[in-house]
């Protein structure tokens, strides 16, 4: 392999604090390889490199030259349109409110991130249900008295889309599961990046992805659930409505029910436009009474759709065994 290097000491830095950082705005300007692995990845890609075995490139072309290999978790081979999009995705999470949004969950559960996807990533990833291979399983829910209609799990490695989405949201929401956790009595604390809580499940014998989407047909439903698999649980998931409430579909309203001590189920049904997304706990949340903390235990599902089709993308952070 070319021990060639892009010239400039500056030029290294920069490149290197976007590897480190993950920094997808700067995918598409370059890649880099790593010569203990002979792989070459985007500069958000997961893996963690040692600095002193990489080596930088102008283009993926010039990569594969030196002998490199793409990588089979960030794909740097994906065309420039996806990589563009995933910058302006970066900038669109990153301009969030996220303090409202971390806030509004302590108080309810639950919150919104509207307009995270736009309409041309709901259509690819709409589109991409047919396509078998990036999926291992399919689920026909009424088999399982889950409801009504189906969902894919993804495989690893996953979807360039969907693996942004859930490395980069986890940096933000592992605060707050942190503070529910401490809240409620328990010494389990979250690691800061997703793929150390990957490894955590992975070590633990959880080595399936969760992520999956779901797709409705007229009179599907989805029974109200939680999202619950191995030991390692993490306590907040996102899901992503990619169809258009009355031009795709009808009815299909997204449900949450709390269930407080001693006390009835309070329902709320969250509005969500196509690329919306809501985050919200997958088991139990910490909340406030006369007498101290007390848990809340959270179940959410889908009402019965009256016409047309509604996709969904579901991002967990835990693995399943």
């Amino acid at each position: 392999m070319s021990d060639t290097m892009i010239p400039g000491a500056a030029d290294d830095d920069r490149r290197w604090q976007a590897v480190h950082s993950r920094d997808a705005t700067q995918d598409g300007q370059f890649v880099y390889a790593v010569r203990t692995t002979g792989v070459y990845c985007r500069p958000s890609c997961a893996a963690r490199p040692q600095r002193e075995n990489v080596q930088y490139f102008d283009s993926a072309e010039l990569a594969r030259q030196a002998g490199f290999r793409a990588c089979l978790r960030c794909r740097p081979d994906e065309d420039a349109t996806l990589m563009v999009d995933t910058s302006v995705l970066a900038a669109r999470i990153a301009g969030a409110d996220w303090t409202t949004l971390l806030t509004t969950l302590n108080d309810e559960g639950h919150a919104l991130l509207p307009g995270l996807l736009d309409a041309r990533h709901c259509h690819e990833l709409r589109a991409g249900y047919a396509d078998a291979t990036q999926f291992r399983s399919r689920v026909i829910m009424q088999r399982h008295g889950f409801g009504r209609g189906e969902y894919q799990y993804f495989k690893y490695p996953l979807p360039p889309l969907v693996q942004y989405l859930r490395t980069t949201l986890y940096r933000p929401l592992v605060a707050v599961a942190n503070h529910w956790s401490a809240a409620m009595g328990s010494d389990v604390r979250y690691p800061d990046e997703h793929d150390a809580f990957t490894a955590r499940c992975h070590a633990a014998g959880q080595t399936q992805p969760t992520p999956l989407q779901l797709r409705y047909g007229v009179g599907d439903y989805n029974c109200l659930h939680q999202d619950l698999y191995g030991e390692h649980v993490f306590p907040l998931q996102v899901a992503v409505l990619l169809s258009q409430p009355g031009e795709d579909f009808t009815g299909g309203e997204f449900v949450l029910t709390e269930q407080r001590p001693r006390g009835q189920s309070r329902p709320e049904v969250v509005p969500l436009q196509r690329g919306d997304a809501v985050v919200f706990a997958v088991n139990q949340r910490p909340a406030s009474g006369s007498r101290g903390i007390y848990r809340v235990a959270l179940r959410h599902g889908v009402s019965r759709v009256r016409t047309g089709r509604r996709q969904t993308l579901g991002i967990l952070f835990h693995d399943a065994p």
